[in-house]
């Protein structure tokens, strides 16, 4: 019993203490009306109730993702940078920047 509980403690704490890894996602970048201008990429790190992007020049984090009724509405947040961070499926994510009339659009998996 002893040697088992040796075993599984130290399993456990290394499943406990390692954070989300992020998924490698391809990002379209486009104007708010939709029109299409380059392609990008991003690690898109899932918390389901938030979400974070971070490629190698900066990180964005959502903060707490709300809608008054999730069938309905798009649940999105507004981050500390200005953008408004939205959660469109569980494999599709978007950043909006109003001030430079751009979105981008990151689709993880198929």
């Amino acid at each position: 019993m002893l040697r088992m509980a040796l075993f599984i403690v130290p399993v456990l704490l290394v499943g406990c203490a390692s954070g989300p890894q992020g998924v490698e996602c391809p990002g379209k970048v486009a104007s708010i009306y939709c029109q299409e201008s380059a392609v990008t990429h991003g690690r898109v790190f899932d918390l389901v109730s938030s979400f974070s992007v971070a490629n190698d020049k900066v990180k964005v984090e959502s903060g707490p993702l709300h809608s008054t009724d999730r069938t309905r509405y798009i649940p999105a947040a507004v981050t500390k940078e200005g953008y408004l961070a939205q959660r469109i499926s569980d494999k599709q994510f978007r950043l909006i920047d109003p001030q430079q009339d751009r979105m981008i659009t990151y689709t993880c998996g198929k």
